[in-house]
C-alpha cells in the first residue's frame, strides 16, 4: 500500500471531478444571477474553486459499489462538495487558520474581504441543501431517504462534526494531544464529512443494513487516514505542490499526528487506517469497486 496512486484511482477521480465541476459551475452561475453584487460574485468564486473532489468521488464510488446507477448521483456528490467548500472558506479566515492561499489561488477573504467570506460560508449551507434535495428528487428518492441524506450531511457539517472538530482543534493549539485526543478532534474536523459522503452514497443506493454498517466503518477509518496523510503533507510538502500554505500546522503550534508520532510513523498510521477501512468491506463481503483505489490514493497522494 505504499506504492504511488494507481492509474485506476486517477481515472475514477478525473471522471467524477469532471461531472461534479460541471454541476458546481451551474450552481455558481445561478448564484451570480440570483444574488446581487459582490456577495454573488464571492459565492461563485468559492464554488468555482478547483479541487481533487475526493469526497464526491467516495460518494459516487460507494453508490456504485451498492448497485446504484442513476446519473443524478452527481448532484448529491456536488452537495457534499459545497459543504466542504463552506468549511474551507471559514477555515481560512483570520480568526481560524488565517491562510491566504487555497487550492492554488487567493482564499475567498483575500479575494474579497472577511465579512463577505464569512457570509459566503454561511450561505453555502442552504445552497448545499437545495442541491441535495434537487438531486434526490431527480433520482426519485422518497421523503424518508431524502431526510436521512440531509441528516447525514448537515450533522457532519455542524457541531457534531466539522464545527465541533474545528473547535477542539483550535483549543488544542499550543498543546500536544495524545493519540486518542487527536482521533477525537479529527473524527469531527475531517472524518465526519468523508464518512458522510460514503454513507450518503450507500443510502441513496438503498444498501442493506449489513452493507451500511461496513461502509460506516470504512468511512470512519478512511476519514482518519485522510487527516493523517494531510498532516504528513503539511510537514513535508511545498506550498506550490500542495496549493495551500505548507507548514501552517507547525507555525501555529497545532497538535498533529506528525508532531506526536514523527513523519514515518504517521505515514504508517495512515496506512493502518486505510487497511482497516478495506478490511471492513472484506469482512462484510462488500465488493469495493472504486473505493479500494480511492482509499489507497488518499494515503499515497502528494497533494
Amino acid at each position: 500500500m505504499t506504492e504511488p496512486a494507481s492509474g485506476e484511482a486517477i481515472a475514477v477521480l478525473d471522471s467524477i471531478r469532471h461531472h461534479v465541476d460541471e454541476r458546481l459551475i451551474e450552481v455558481a452561475t445561478r448564484m451570480e444571477r440570483e444574488v446581487p453584487g459582490r456577495l454573488g460574485e464571492a459565492l461563485a468564486y468559492a464554488l468555482r474553486s478547483p479541487g481533487k473532489r475526493v469526497r464526491p468521488a467516495l460518494l459516487v464510488a460507494a453508490y456504485r459499489a451498492c448497485g446504484g446507477s442513476h446519473p443524478g448521483i452527481i448532484g448529491l456528490a456536488a452537495s457534499v462538495e459545497i459543504v466542504h467548500t463552506y468549511s474551507l472558506v471559514h477555515d481560512d479566515l483570520p480568526s481560524m487558520d488565517n491562510d491566504a492561499l487555497r487550492r492554488g489561488r487567493p482564499t475567498t477573504h483575500v479575494a474579497f474581504d472577511v465579512p463577505t467570506a464569512t457570509r459566503v460560508g454561511y450561505l453555502l449551507v442552504p445552497v448545499a441543501a437545495e442541491e441535495l434535495v434537487r438531486a434526490a428528487r431527480v433520482m426519485g428518492l422518497d421523503h424518508g431517504t431524502i431526510g436521512a441524506l440531509a441528516r447525514r450531511l448537515f450533522e457532519a457539517g455542524g457541531i457534531r462534526g466539522m464545527v465541533g472538530g474545528q473547535w477542539l482543534d483550535l483549543e488544542a493549539e499550543g498543546k500536544q494531544l495524545d493519540l486518542p485526543g487527536l482521533t477525537t478532534v479529527h473524527q469531527g474536523k475531517t472524518g465526519a464529512l468523508i464518512a458522510a459522503a460514503v454513507m450518503i452514497g450507500a443510502l441513496a443506493a438503498g444498501a442493506p443494513a449489513a452493507t451500511l454498517e461496513a461502509l460506516e466503518e470504512f468511512g470512519s477509518e478512511i476519514g482518519l487516514a485522510f487527516q493523517v496523510a494531510d498532516d504528513v503533507l503539511d510537514a513535508t510538502g511545498s506550498s506550490r505542490v500542495l496549493g495551500k500554505t505548507a507548514g501552517k500546522d507547525a507555525e501555529v503550534a497545532k497538535s498533529t499526528y506528525v508532531g506526536l508520532l514523527g513523519v514515518e510513523q504517521a505515514r504508517q498510521e495512515a496506512l493502518r487506517h486505510c487497511r482497516l477501512a478495506l478490511e471492513a468491506l472484506e469482512r462484510a463481503g462488500v465488493e469495493p469497486g472504486g473505493l479500494a483505489p480511492l482509499a489507497r490514493y488518499i494515503v499515497t497522494r502528494s497533494s
